[in-house]
């Protein structure tokens, strides 16, 4: 697999994608940037960037995670609990990677407010501001942050921000979900009015929680939270949506997206009594989703599965540490 194939494989989006080319084209070196809030407590989802990450890397690109701080404010964070969320995401994110395979060397983590904090961001924060309507920014804004009929002043510069992240971060590419397109296409419109070359926008699809909608760190029975134990990961991965022969639901998404790419090349097995077949040894997920259309496979042998490889990685996650950080950010 080419350099382009590893860094657009599995994306929703590509926004550049002649300006992609021709970066890889000129074999000069590519930097990606990552950001993500300290707001909710990060889901199993989470690993779905987090692979496209271990991609960029194996394609050369140097890589920035933005844990953003400063972001999670302006979305409504309050102050006084913004660094314990920032100290769990900050020592999370390592061991998640690690658990992916990923050296954490060939990273670089950023925390938003020392890059954000600085008279020249401020001032670009400024111009931004007087190039882009109130129109423009809620526009941008409104599939991320909580946007009402009056919105707070710092949802709007949520977008000017983000934008600003690229040319500050000094990166080529940033990388984000779906859910950031009006954000993404934004920022390719307004850094060059104030005179900042856009850059080329990456997008993961979104994941379906086992609930059937998005999977959010708001909703708890839509997620898998990276701490949940064994048996809280089987119950609720037993009780997810998964009608019969639907290869839409969330356990199918995360199948394609998470699991088989962590099994790599090494097959998934779903174990069932002889009565019903016997056991499984499934090598792809294009494999299983043939299986899964005839209906010659139980929704629930492939659930059992699911919970088996979910806990699996997870075990190589938890930690007494970060269960101890987990709880001053979030059980207050």
């Amino acid at each position: 697999m080419n350099r382009y194939e590893l860094i657009t494989r599995n994306l929703q989006e590509v926004i550049g994608r002649d300006e992609l080319k021709s970066l890889i084209k000129s074999k000069k070196k590519i930097s990606l940037y990552w950001g993500t809030m300290p707001t909710g407590s990060p889901h199993f989802a989470y690993f779905l960037p987090l692979l496209k990450i271990r991609d960029f890397l194996k394609a050369k690109v140097n890589v920035k995670i933005l844990i953003a701080d400063l972001h999670a404010a302006l979305n409504g964070i309050p102050w006084e609990i913004l660094e314990k969320r920032q100290a769990y995401y900050e020592a999370l994110f390592p061991e998640m990677l690690k658990a992916l395979g990923v050296s954490t060397k060939q990273l670089e983590f950023v925390k938003g407010s020392k890059l954000q904090l600085n008279p020249k961001y401020f001032e670009d924060v400024l111009k931004m501001s007087m190039q882009a309507t109130t129109k423009d920014t809620t526009k941008a804004a409104s599939e991320v942050v909580k946007i009402t009929e009056t919105p707070k002043l710092g949802n709007l510069v949520y977008p000017i921000m983000q934008a600003l992240d690229e040319e500050h971060l000094k990166v080529d590419i940033q990388f984000g979900g779906l859910d950031q397109r009006k954000i993404l296409v934004f920022a390719r419109e307004f850094l060059p009015k104030i005179n900042y070359k856009p850059r080329i926008e990456l997008m993961n699809p979104m994941m379906s929680g086992l609930t059937g909608e998005k999977m959010s760190a708001s909703v708890p029975s839509s997620k898998i939270d990276i701490l949940d134990d064994e048996e809280t990961v089987a119950r609720k991965v037993k009780k997810a949506d998964f009608p019969p022969k639907d290869t839409n639901c969330g356990i199918m998404q995360w199948l394609k997206y998470i699991i088989f790419p962590i099994l790599d090349k090494k097959s998934l097995k779903i174990e069932r009594d002889k009565k019903f077949g016997g056991n499984l040894s499934i090598k792809s997920y294009d494999e299983l989703e043939d299986i899964v259309k005839t209906g010659k496979v139980h929704p629930l042998d492939i659930k059992i599965a699911v919970a088996r490889e979910i806990n699996n990685l997870l075990s190589k996650v938890q930690s007494p540490k970060l269960t101890k950080l987990h709880k001053a950010a979030y059980l207050v």
